[in-house]
C-alpha cells in the first residue's frame, strides 16, 4: 500500500499530477481542488490511496489524511467505486460529507454527479455510523485573499478557461463573501459560475 508520495511535481492535468518519486514519475490522480494546490517544479507531499485492478493500478492522492480516509470510507458502501468516490470530494470538503452523512441530508449528497436519491439514502444508511470515525480537521484559520485568488485563478487557467473568465469568476465569489472561504471552496464556487468548458 502506497500511503504518500512526496516529490517535484513534473506536471499537471486536468485531474491528474505526476510527481516524480525516487526517480520515478507517477501519475497521481486528483480532485481539483488538491490540483489547484500544486505548483509545477515544487516539492509536494500527497495522501495517497492505491486502487489495484487486474488490468491496472490507479493512484489517488488527496491534500490531507482527512480526505483520503473518506475517500476509502466511501467506497466501503455499495455501488460506489473510486471515480465515484473521487467525484463525492470534488464537489464536497470533508466536513461537508461528514455532517451530510451524520445529518441524513440527501440534498447535499445529491449535489453529486451520479448520486441520486436513492444512492444518497443508501450512502446514509451504511455510512452514518461510520462516519464518526474519520476525523475532520476544523476550520481552516483566516486565509489571504490575495493568495487565494491568485491560486485559484492558475488552476482554472490550467483547466482551459481564460485568464479573463478565471479572474471575473473568482471576484465574484469572493465579493459574495459567506465567510473566510479556502481556496478549494472558492475553486468549487468559481467553476459552478462558469459551468462546463
Amino acid at each position: 500500500m502506497i500511503s504518500t508520495v512526496r516529490g517535484p511535481v513534473l506536471s499537471i492535468g486536468l485531474d491528474h499530477a505526476v510527481i516524480e518519486v525516487g526517480g520515478v514519475g507517477m501519475a497521481v490522480h486528483a480532485t481539483p481542488a488538491t490540483l489547484a494546490g500544486l505548483r509545477r517544479g515544487t516539492e509536494t507531499r500527497l495522501w495517497t490511496s492505491l486502487i489495484v485492478r487486474e488490468d491496472s493500478l490507479t493512484l489517488y492522492g488527496f491534500a490531507d489524511a482527512e480526505s483520503r480516509d473518506l475517500f476509502t470510507l466511501l467506497q466501503t458502501a455499495s455501488g460506489v467505486g473510486p471515480r465515484l468516490a473521487l467525484a463525492t470530494l470534488a464537489v464536497l470538503s470533508p466536513d461537508q460529507l461528514c455532517h451530510a452523512l451524520a445529518d441524513g441530508n440527501l440534498t447535499v449528497l445529491t449535489q453529486v454527479p451520479g448520486i441520486g436519491r436513492k444512492s444518497a439514502e443508501r450512502l446514509i444508511l451504511e455510512l452514518r455510523d461510520k462516519v464518526g470515525a474519520v476525523t475532520v480537521a476544523g476550520p481552516a484559520a483566516t486565509v489571504d485573499r490575495g493568495r487565494v485568488r491568485t491560486e485559484v485563478s492558475e488552476a482554472l487557467v490550467g483547466l482551459g478557461f481564460s485568464a479573463k473568465q478565471a479572474e471575473q469568476s473568482v471576484e465574484a465569489v469572493l465579493a459574495a463573501g459567506n465567510g473566510d472561504l479556502d481556496t478549494s471552496a472558492v475553486l468549487r464556487k468559481a467553476l459552478a459560475t462558469l459551468g462546463p468548458k
